[in-house]
């Protein structure tokens, strides 16, 4: 570090992360928990798994756009380190995770599932009777529906589908047409299963699995009869799978993106996966008909598609070996009279501790209510068969105006959202698609009810998705309310994004693109204006990562002036703390458990008078500058008391799943100190609120 930084310009390079390689950082601690022997085997399983397909699309999303800029140029980030030289230290580091996963999963985590009956068999391991049956499998199964191609001036390198999986042929010999031998293609189609559950009665145990990658190149001889297979080799790429539409240039935005999913599998490609014994010349040939240079090639002491072995998780009934079961506790909302209890006081949820069905029962009510007029949602994600929807559409069967804001551009859910738009508009729900340029990731229900002679407005706002399935693997913070000032407020929202409505001035909440950033932004500063006069200053935090430029640095000025700022972020975070005379007093930490830690709470000291506030937009560029996001204020002393206490403090006081983010960039795991009791936040949220 330069000397000169602490008292030169916040705007050094060396003040800041690196995006990419911080998010490679977070995959690291979720490897940690695959490899924590206190962690139940299968949930082990689930961790790796996780891992690796958070790897699959990192390289999707995040070396794609490096990709994207070394080609076309832009800016540099605020770390300055220019896109070249920032493939290099990405495959560097993503190498160092591939080759600690296929380590952990070879010599420690198969052994140990093999051990408690679980086998995933390799090909080496198979006896005379499996192998009869795979063989036999193979043929009926699998060969029918396999297309191989042999490469050849007729038949050119075939199109690759993204984290297909295939497997590359040497051929020797000549075929029926006196074609002499070469390469050759196997592509698997998507329709096959990937894993294969043996028969017990055939394998002799009752969990007893193989992978199809392994079944493919034990038996992949049989697809080019009177020719000598010289060698066999797994391989998968993964392309960018960004999409690009320019909306202001299309008049139907869903059917521009259609046109854009159909060519995703097939977008240029940004990794190659290989078997790490495939000679040397076939992956030059691979690696000149993907377009890619070596920094981009991973080869692979297993399966390239080992993220597959996750469904082992739901095929073996072992509870023994999961996390033990929990029941959500309930929240305090009449499920006969939800408007009665909004009408006395404001309702907070707390997933997955709390059940996600009270949102449920508030939109079910609503639905059948006959003094409801209007019902208005956004919907970011919702997975399949929402209940959500069911009670969207029985509303607008019902007679009720129902406009639902739906976001298209959820990312890798475009296509599921295009469907959702398509079934509720057939139901008679007015459907928006937000606003050109911005993606709506607010999560806000709006109910407007006749009681008397008057309207009354009751409201859901969350941190998280309308998704039943997420609310009980993340963590969120929803508040459901009457309020006059948060309803009135959230209306205008909805009206601004159903029409062309100018800029808001809200009563209670904050709102991205337009307030949000400039409030954190004065509210830090108030922080370290109090600080410079004397008074506490204290900041606390906790979101899924932190980027933007504009509010670290505002935040290394707070420092500087004393304020004590505790983060809590879970990702990527490209503030660099314990930087003397710039962030001594900023401390960050990222917990990784049993639930994703999804919730976005900001607190501020405020001269002894406390903000609280939840949000659905973390302290990054494209949250705060770049989509419609709300932030709305917990004003009830009771449940801000509990969201301090619940999201804050107690993660701050975590010593077993908490890690600290270090001046260089890395995480050292914190562990109990000497006396100290162990303490895990999720494990006493557990305790404290489920049933």
């Amino acid at each position: 570090m330069d000397d000169k930084t602490p008292d030169g310009d916040l705007h050094a390079p060396e003040l800041y992360l690196n995006r990419e390689l911080s998010q490679l950082e977070f995959n690291f601690r979720v490897l940690a928990q695959a490899k924590d022997p206190a962690v139940p085997l299968l949930e082990r399983l689930r961790y790796l798994c996780i891992s690796c397909t958070n790897l699959d699309e990192f390289f999707e999303i995040r070396a794609a756009t490096v990709r994207t800029a070394l080609q076309f140029g832009g800016p540099l980030p605020p770390d300055g380190i220019a896109p070249a030289r920032a493939l290099e230290l990405i495959h560097d580091k993503a190498a160092g995770l591939v080759a600690e996963q296929y380590r952990y999963w070879n010599e420690t985590l198969r052994p140990e599932l093999n051990a408690a009956g679980i086998r995933i068999l390799a090909h080496s391991s198979w006896n005379a009777r499996q192998k009869r049956w795979l063989h036999k499998y193979f043929r009926d199964e699998l060969l029918p529906v396999l297309s191989p191609l042999g490469l050849d001036p007729v038949h050119p390198f075939p199109r690759i589908l993204n984290k297909s999986l295939n497997v590359v042929v040497v051929l020797e010999g000549k075929d029926a047409f006196g074609r002499k031998g070469g390469m050759a293609i196997v592509r698997a189609p998507r329709s096959l299963p990937r894993i294969i559950h043996l028969p017990p009665e055939v394998s002799g145990g009752k969990h007893d699995f193989v992978l199809l990658s392994a079944v493919l190149t034990a038996f992949v001889d049989d697809l080019f009869t009177g020719m000598k297979v010289k060698g066999a080799y797994q391989f998968r790429v993964t392309r960018n799978s960004e999409l690009f539409v320019d909306e202001e240039e299309v008049e139907n935005l869903a059917s521009a993106l259609k046109d854009e999913l159909a060519s995703r599998g097939f977008r240029p490609a940004v990794r190659l996966e290989i078997a790490e014994h495939c000679p040397k010349p076939i992956v030059r040939t691979l690696l000149q008909n993907f377009g890619l240079t070596e920094n981009a090639v991973y080869r692979i002491n297993g399966p390239v598609n080992i993220n597959r072995v996750t469904q082992v998780y739901d095929l073996v009934d072992r509870p023994d070996l999961k996390f033990p079961a929990f029941k959500p506790g309930p929240a305090p909302l009449d499920a006969e009279a939800p408007f009665e209890t909004l009408r006395q006081r404001d309702v907070l949820l707390h997933h997955p501790y709390q059940s996600f069905q009270s949102v449920l029962d508030l939109l079910a009510h609503a639905a059948h209510d006959p003094d409801v007029l209007a019902i208005k949602q956004t919907l970011y994600r919702t997975g399949k068969d929402s209940k959500i929807i069911d009670h969207l559409i029985t509303a607008a069967r019902n007679g009720k105006d129902v406009t639902v804001v739906v976001e298209l551009r959820a990312r890798f859910d475009e296509e599921a959202n295009i469907r959702l738009a398509d079934q509720l508009q057939e139901a008679g729900v007015q459907v928006m698609y937000g606003v050109v340029g911005y993606k709506t990731h607010a999560k806000m229900m709006l109910i407007v009810r006749r009681e008397g002679k008057k309207l009354q407005r009751y409201v859901h706002l969350g941190t998280g998705n309308y998704h039943a399935g997420t609310a009980r693997a993340y963590t969120d913070i929803g508040l459901m309310t009457a309020d006059p000032d948060i309803t009135a407020d959230v209306h205008d929202v909805f009206q601004q994004l159903s029409g062309l409505a100018p800029s808001i001035k809200l009563r209670r909440m904050m709102q991205s693109p337009f307030t949000l950033h400039q409030g954190i932004l004065r509210r830090i500063e108030r922080e370290a204006k109090n600080a410079r006069a004397g008074k506490k200053g204290h900041i606390i935090a906790k979101m899924n990562a932190l980027n933007e430029p504009t509010v670290i640095r505002a935040l290394y000025e707070a420092s500087r002036a004393g304020v004590r700022i505790e983060l809590i972020v879970r990702g990527a975070c490209c503030l660099r703390p314990g930087v003397p005379g710039v962030s001594e007093n900023i401390s960050v930490r990222s917990v990784v458990g049993r639930f994703l830690e999804h919730s976005r709470v900001y607190w501020f000291r405020n001269g002894g008078k406390p903000e609280i506030f939840c949000s659905s937009a973390d302290w990054m560029e494209r949250n705060l500058l770049r989509r419609v996001e709300t932030c709305f204020p917990i004003i009830d002393e009771r449940l801000a008391a509990r969201v301090f206490d619940e999201e804050l403090a107690n993660y701050l006081a975590d010593n077993l799943q908490a890690w600290e983010l270090r001046e260089d960039g890395s995480y050292a795991r914190v562990s109990p100190a000497e006396g100290e009791m162990p303490y895990s936040a999720q494990g006493s949220l557990l305790a404290k609120l489920c049933d």
